[in-house]
């Protein structure tokens, strides 16, 4: 089991959305970094429930896409 580390409210992240994404946006997915996590949320309603996975599985996970 892992301690459990303080993580910072949603607002306070600092969003990332993928430069291929159109300027319009509700085309694409956006990420934030916290300590030991990565949240993942739909860019067309930010407001919605957001995906939290550890870092090594959003790795995977963008190695896995990329092929």
């Amino acid at each position: 089991m892992k301690p459990h580390v303080d993580q910072p409210s949603i607002d306070q992240l600092a969003w990332c959305r993928s430069s291929y994404s159109s300027e319009e946006g509700g085309e694409c997915v956006e990420v934030a970094a916290s300590p030991g996590r990565v949240h993942v949320r739909d860019s067309k309603d930010t407001t919605r429930a957001t995906l939290a996975v550890e870092p090594t599985a959003w790795t995977a996970f963008v190695e896995f896409a990329a092929l």
